[in-house]
């Protein structure tokens, strides 16, 4: 146990708080005994993975709980499947890699994502076609207030758009440990995306020399064009979700704006791009200060170095007024704020 932790090499927007305790846990056994030994409320502790989903507005007086569990397993294996499980800490895109490099299919597609393996089941992560709830076979989770391991079915998880359980019902009742996730030795290629056909196109990949190493390698470029490193640049990826509107109001906002970009869904709905209202309201590549929207992509904010969780976090409430404002819809944080 340490005191008084600087947290902000533990979140990807890089925000100065502090921890008034702090408990790096490394194994499901060791968690198990730390559950079963505190009794912890749920304004008393904080799990963090790698923080690459959270904004933090202020320090944080009880313990901040890492989650450091390593380790991949394969569960099972077949000419066509492989069943791998894999630590909660383990940083999601060096997993994805590891999993391209033995010609394990499915991942590919959520390439680059930041944060760590246990967030994709939290969030249901998803990217260029691919939603991670389709490649989940389970998740076990050490129950917090009584330090007992359960599995959860994928489907017991309730996977929606960015989002599951773990981030609704379920939200801080559990300390996800391991996912496991079913993938194929037999690639069954998704470039439905048009960014991916045309960054395939660039790269001279042919339909003959396709594979899930070019797919990914696809992916990398396109984020890398679009996203800043969150390494050079404090951010957590897609500050907002992409909001779904039913049939009729699309036909009405796409006769009032013209071009308007939708996908529609199978139940006749329509998801918008968040990022294009965004910049339509003309937030895209605001700076104030040392934080503002990034200027490739309306989605991300940023903090250029020593801005607050309150600025930014203000910031994503005068965005979110004046979507509504111009287009009548109202966005959704994707990130978690604290």
């Amino acid at each position: 146990m340490e005191n008084n932790v600087n947290l902000k090499d533990f979140n990807t927007f890089g925000i100065e708080v502090f921890a008034k305790e702090f408990e790096a846990l490394h194994t499901a056994e060791e968690a198990i005994s730390f559950f079963k030994e505190r009794n912890l409320t749920e304004k008393e502790f904080l799990v963090l993975g790698g923080g690459s989903n959270l904004l933090l507005t202020d320090d944080f007086n009880g313990i901040v709980i890492h989650n450091n569990i390593k380790g991949i397993e394969i569960l099972e294996e077949t000419t066509e499947i492989v069943l791998l499980k894999a630590g909660a800490g383990e940083n999601w895109h060096e997993f994805v890699l590891q999993c391209i490099e033995k010609g394990y299919a499915g991942l590919e597609n959520l390439s680059l994502i930041p944060g760590n393996v246990g967030a994709s089941p939290m969030q249901n992560i998803g990217a260029y076609g691919v939603e991670v709830k389709d490649l989940i076979t389970e998740v076990e989770a050490i129950e917090i207030a009584t330090g007992e391991l359960k599995t959860f079915t994928n489907e017991a998880c309730q996977f929606g758009y960015r989002s599951s359980i773990f981030k609704t019902t379920h939200k801080n009742n559990y300390f996800i440990s391991s996912v496991t996730f079913k993938l194929s030795k037999e690639p069954d290629f998704n470039i439905s995306y048009g960014a991916i056909k045309a960054q395939l196109d660039e790269d001279e990949i042919s339909q003959e020399n396709l594979s899930i190493k070019a797919i990914s390698n696809a992916v990398i470029a396109i984020r890398k064009s679009k996203l800043p490193d969150p390494k050079e640049i404090g951010n957590s990826g897609s500050f907002f979700k992409n909001p779904v509107i039913s049939a009729a109001i699309f036909e009405g906002l796409k006769k009032e704006h013209k071009g308007m970009p939708a996908y529609q869904l199978p139940d006749g709905g329509y998801k918008l791009a968040a990022g294009w209202l965004i910049e339509k309201t003309g937030w895209k590549g605001y700076t104030e200060g040392n934080y503002g929207v990034h200027k490739k992509q309306a989605l991300v904010l940023v903090n250029y170095g020593g801005a607050t969780g309150l600025e930014i976090y203000d910031l994503s409430e005068r965005i979110l007024l004046s979507v509504q404002q111009k287009f009548g819809v109202t966005l959704e944080r994707e990130v978690n704020i604290l």
